[in-house]
């Protein structure tokens, strides 16, 4: 298939091209570079041995957009481009509610224009605000606390009436959970412009002495030590959960064309945890102090995948290990 994919040279959109390309897909990468690099472009050729097409366009500018779609036949989109700071969401609400909602207006009506009605929109967990169902099924109630879930399930509900008004479109919303580690060969990895506010990003900064101390926001949380407990997830198992999708994608009838997946692995880890691991598995010490909880924060988020195995027949197959591992990798090559 030819595939477009927004937002390409972007953490999560960077390693899904890798995997859709050794899949045998062409792709063709569009981002503004606001908070990712081109270098990527070239990273990916070198990992896959392949070129790989690349236009600098934002979605905001439909002009632009729009001669991508009339120079081009695509046969689906995979959407990642968007803003994804739950603080600076907070900050700058209006940012994230203009740009993230209005940049997939806008790639809907070209699509649609175009007569390409085949999408894979790149959703969050954040959807799910402070779920006391855990694990977190996709029928759980949306309750998203801050500006950058609300967008997201803004755009959700975009998809769903889109869906319900012309049922040729072929939708998955994938939910992620928390994406962390690199690909194997620390070519490509997290590496945004702006401020990374990550867990992991600032466990590796603790580990290069860049920070001297990592805060630890609160640890008092109803968990086995107090601290909060995520279900991280590999990046390279989150960008096989695409090639998934897309084979599914494919195999929708009228009747199935619209579906919602959680992509975690199931599993919750606390912060120690996460710390523990990292510790063991690159033999560096990583020191660190508790803080006062912040505004927002929610206790326990992990997913149940039991929708996804059935559906796609995938699962994720890294353990935390591999991700302490493969993220070390690749801040120590970068």
């Amino acid at each position: 298939m030819k595939i477009l994919v927004t937002g390409g040279t972007g953490f999560i959109g960077s390693h899904t091209v890798v995997e859709l390309i050794s899949q045998g897909h062409e792709i063709m990468v569009i981002d503004n570079l606001s908070n990712s690099r081109s270098n990527v472009i070239g990273k990916i050729e070198k990992i896959t041995g392949s070129s790989l097409t690349f236009n600098q366009v934002d979605l905001l500018d439909k002009k632009k957009l729009n001669k991508v779609f009339s120079e081009n036949t695509f046969q689906a989109v995979i959407h990642f481009a968007g803003l994804k700071s739950v603080e600076e969401s907070r900050i700058s609400p209006l940012d994230y509610y203009s740009n993230n909602f209005n940049s997939a207006l806008n790639l809907l009506e070209i699509m649609d224009q175009n007569n390409v009605k085949k999408i894979i929109f790149s959703s969050s967990a954040t959807v799910y605000g402070d779920n006391k169902q855990t694990p977190i099924k996709e029928d759980s109630v949306l309750s998203p606390i801050n500006p950058y879930g609300r967008s997201k399930m803004f755009i959700e509900d975009l998809l769903r009436d889109i869906y319900i008004s012309d049922n040729r479109w072929k939708i998955n919303i994938l939910r992620y959970f928390n994406p962390i580690g690199a690909h194997h060969s620390g070519l490509i990895g997290e590496n945004p412009k702006s401020q990374n506010c990550n867990l992991m990003h600032l466990i590796c900064q603790c580990a290069l002495k860049t920070v001297p101390v990592l805060n630890i926001f609160g640890n008092n949380y109803p968990t086995a030590d107090g601290t909060g407990v995520r279900d991280y997830i590999h990046i390279d198992d989150l960008a096989k959960g695409h090639v998934a999708s897309l084979e599914i994608l494919n195999k929708s009838s009228n009747n199935d064309g619209f579906n919602i997946f959680n992509l975690g692995t199931g599993n919750g880890t606390s912060v120690l945890e996460l710390i523990y691991a990292f510790e063991k598995t690159n033999g560096i010490k990583i020191n660190y102090k508790f803080s006062e909880k912040r505004i927002g924060d929610i206790p326990i988020s992990f997913a149940d995948v039991s929708k996804v195995k059935k559906v796609l027949k995938w699962q994720a197959k890294k353990d935390i290990y591999d991700m302490c591992k493969d993220i070390w990798n690749y801040q120590t090559l970068n």
